[in-house]
């Protein structure tokens, strides 16, 4: 049976509701594949939403789910504190090398983003020698989540443009963009002009924070930039004592090829912010890693110094056994999966520019991210360009799941997708292009 979205008792999110749409009703999933109700099955080329970079129900996953069940379901953090919780606290910050010195849990990036920034205001209200602070330095292509402490510190975009009475006081700079420079500059050319306007900002007013996706945009386009700009930002920060803030959300958990993003730049931040691909994708849980400069702000008697802040669910033991079972498996074999499909992507990246031509331009690989824009010349702004659904539509033909940013497309499958699935994915993406019009 087919459903659109306003015969399904559901809302279903991010779906024009009377635009006609069939939805895809789902019922099993397993590695990179999943069933629908009518017995076909789909592969899932953007692991959903980025989150099961193992592939679904990962044996392993799976069976760390089942031994928690038998022992512990759910017990509230605050007052309490459980081995799950502690098991993985302490197997995420020795993947930082300790450079961070807490962990505290929420149950997706949105909240795990808001946590950062309430963190980084009351650190100024607790510190005894700073004036406190309330403003955060923010970029235009950022996607931090849809809750209104991350959609404020999110660019002003489709996402929360209706929503803009709702923002506080923010400072936004055009997002670094090393695939289409607005400075004309290459790598070896590049000074970060980017940041020159950011860097005049912030010498003459005091900040809460630099928030920012390290290396890859995300949501808004997957537009990839060059570490030296986290360099430059760590830099500034540490001048005027601003704090830096990564949202790895998607970079986070191997994406990119190292755990974090931060390590690849080489660029420490002061807080981070994970979530998505710790639990595999099974549970919803996030987490956000504090530095210990910043802990011992709150480290008092004074009950005013505390962060009074918790979720229901905060460190649920089932998410935490499973988010745990998801960091062996990344150490033991996900990072050294990731590295393997990024050889094996930009293998592909020449054959399928061949094939395509004119088609498409800014074919871009890292760690397991292949993306790419379809050129035409609808002057249909970003996310909301028809182009996006129209290859969406087309790929369903191929029994492939496909989620495009407006004309960027991309594909962020399992890290451990077998070949033979990659090969159905890039098939299907050449035959779909190649049915829509050359450009001139």
């Amino acid at each position: 049976m087919k459903y659109n979205p306003i015969q399904t008792y559901t809302w279903v999110p991010l779906t024009i509701q009377e635009e006609g749409e069939n939805l895809i009703n789902i019922v099993k999933a397993e590695g990179e594949f999943v069933t629908d109700s009518e017995g076909n099955t789909w592969i899932d080329s953007i692991a959903s939403w980025w989150t099961m970079i193992f592939g679904h129900r990962h044996p392993a996953l799976v069976a760390a789910l089942k031994t928690q069940i038998e022992e512990l379901d759910h017990i509230m953090l605050a007052g309490h504190i459980h081995p799950a919780a502690e098991s993985l606290s302490k197997s995420l910050l020795e993947l930082t090398n300790f450079d961070f010195h807490k962990v505290f849990y929420s149950d997706n990036g949105s909240n795990a983003v808001e946590i950062a920034l309430k963190l980084a205001i009351q650190y100024y209200q607790n510190h005894p020698d700073l004036i406190p602070r309330s403003e955060f330095l923010v970029f235009s292509n950022s996607y931090h989540g849809d809750s209104i402490g991350a959609m404020n510190v999110s660019g002003k975009n489709y996402f929360n443009r209706i929503f803009s009475d709702l923002r506080f006081p923010t400072k936004e700079f055009p997002a670094p963009n090393c695939m289409n420079c607005p400075w004309g500059k290459v790598a070896n050319s590049c000074s970060t002009e980017c940041l020159d306007d950011l860097e005049s900002e912030i010498k003459q007013k005091d900040y809460v924070g630099i928030v920012i996706e390290p290396l890859v945009f995300g949501a808004n386009g997957m537009l990839f930039y060059d570490k030296k700009v986290l360099v430059k930002l760590r830099e500034l920060a540490t001048q005027t004592h601003t704090l830096l803030i990564f949202d790895e959300v998607f970079t986070g958990m191997g994406r990119l090829g190292e755990v974090f993003a931060y390590q690849k730049a080489e660029t420490k931040p002061d807080l981070l912010v994970m979530a998505k691909g710790l639990t595999g994708g099974m549970l919803p849980l996030g987490a956000t890693l504090v530095s210990e400069f910043i802990y011992k702000q709150f480290l008092s008697k004074d009950p005013y110094r505390a962060f009074f802040h918790a979720h229901t669910m905060t460190g649920n033991p089932l998410a935490c056994s499973v988010g745990y079972a998801s960091v062996k498996l990344l150490q033991e074999t996900g990072l050294g999966q990731v590295k393997k499909l990024e050889e094996t992507l930009q293998k592909r990246v020449e054959p399928f520019q061949k094939t395509l031509g004119k088609r498409i331009e800014n074919v871009r690989v890292m760690g397991g991210i292949f993306a790419f824009e379809y050129k035409e010349t609808i002057a249909e702004d970003e996310y909301l360009n028809p182009v996006g659904k129209q290859i969406r539509e087309k790929m369903k033909e191929f029994r492939i799941l496909l989620r495009p940013l407006g004309r960027t497309i991309y594909i962020t499958p399992p890290y451990n997708i077998p070949e033979k699935s990659l090969d159905q994915i890039f098939l299907a993406l050449e035959q779909t292009l190649l049915s829509f019009p050359e450009s001139d």
